[in-house]
């Protein structure tokens, strides 16, 4: 059984909007404004792994971003101009991120959706702001907090849910932590449950740190095993989260498993096999289908790319969204932009009701959710989570 945490009345692409009053200028505009708004199509860069480990992420990515630009562009355009998607290749790698990121800011844009990975975002993020393009990031860890918003969780959100469902659904009082120990997502994330973990008077048996490409985790998952925690958690993106997941579940391992947000993917089930992925749920988001009233965009979605929406598609298609309704009030110009898109209060879309907190740019309340895999075996929410992880419908 599952239901959806967020309520919604329905799939709005251009959404609701409710404004304050909005400036053309904003005290923190950058000195310098490169866009391509002067043109007749307004070009949005998607900055993501297009190629890589973590492709899936990425394609789902491009294609969210791709069908949004097709609908405002059926509608219009804006202000009558076609939308562009200008795909921003950083194969989840910080220095091809900066090289893909300047080549795009020097061809024109008039807006970023991404980067997805923290480490990433750190290097271009700023590269995009000094450029006066405001960015919607899909970044989590909390030190890509004010650059730009979000409509994602943050790691200072996350990791409360986490904890609340390792203590109160796993009743689990020793932890084992396996950690990514290379990506600035997964480090930071491991300080923060750490630190979490033991306010809420759990033992953390072990902290191991690897290094992603290895073909097996078998190894690790021993060590960790052997220093007698209730559970496992695991804080790696999915391919390397899958490979753990399934070395648990090849050797009966007694700790439960518990993946982190950074694993959530449906690459994930690929890599740990559907039933190792029964077996370790994940700290995540609705699924595209989860939301009330996503069946009709769903279906645009499989009619537009033959394939069902990839874990993030629904985040990216409500940033172009987001965008183009503040835009075409304010237009691009930074310090305007920034402007509308800061008194977003009330906006919906695929992934709900929007609203960004003052300073920090992300969204509240933030959509941190655990799923299991369901019958299709896809993720989807899980109704038996909701009571220890408090969330509201």
């Amino acid at each position: 059984m599952r239901r959806p945490f967020l309520a919604v009345a329905g799939i709005i692409a251009a959404g609701a909007l409710a404004l304050g009053a909005c400036s053309s200028s904003d005290s923190s505009s950058p000195a310098t404004t490169t866009t391509a708004a002067s043109s007749e199509t307004i070009r949005i860069g998607l900055e993501g792994p297009l190629t890589g480990d973590q492709k899936d992420t990425g394609i789902g990515m491009l294609r969210g971003a791709r069908l949004a630009a097709d609908e405002i562009n059926a509608a219009g355009g804006i202000d009558g101009k076609r939308v562009v998607i200008v795909p921003i290749d950083d194969q989840a790698d910080p220095e091809v991120a900066v090289v893909a990121a300047r080549k795009a800011i020097k061809s024109g844009l008039d807006a970023v959706v991404g980067p997805y990975n923290s480490g990433a975002g750190l290097k271009t993020l700023p590269l995009y702001i000094e450029a006066g393009l405001v960015p919607l990031r899909l970044t989590s860890s909390d030190q890509t907090s004010g650059l730009g918003f979000t409509l994602q969780p943050m790691t200072s959100q996350i990791a409360p849910v986490a904890t609340k469902a390792i203590t109160d659904g796993f009743k689990a009082t020793k932890v084992g932590i396996i950690f990514d120990s290379t990506q600035d997502y997964t480090t930071a994330a491991n300080t923060a449950m750490q630190t979490q973990l033991k306010a809420a008077g759990v033992t953390i048996t072990i902290a191991e740190g690897i290094e992603p490409g290895a073909k097996s985790y078998t190894d690790t998952v021993t060590k960790v095993a052997a220093t007698g925690p209730d559970l496992v958690y695991v804080i790696t993106y999915y391919p390397e989260g899958g490979l753990i997941a399934k070395a648990m579940y090849d050797a009966k391992a007694t700790p439960k498993c518990f993946a982190d947000y950074g694993a959530y993917d449906p690459g994930f089930i690929t890599a740990a096999g559907e039933a190792a992925a029964r077996a370790c749920p994940v700290v995540g988001v609705p699924a595209p289908d989860d939301f009330p009233g996503s069946a009709a965009i769903i279906a645009k979605y499989r009619k537009a790319f033959d394939a069902a929406p990839g874990a993030w598609s629904p985040y990216t298609y409500d940033s172009v969204n987001l965008i183009a309704t503040v835009a075409a009030e304010t237009g691009f110009e930074y310090g305007a932009l920034r402007a509308g898109i800061r008194k977003v209060n009330g906006w919906k879309g695929w992934t709900g009701t929007v609203a960004f907190e003052e300073g920090s740019g992300n969204r509240v309340p933030a959509p941190v959710t655990v799923d299991s895999v369901g019958d299709d075996g896809n993720y989807h929410v899980d109704q038996s989570w909701a009571a220890s992880v408090g969330f509201a419908y």
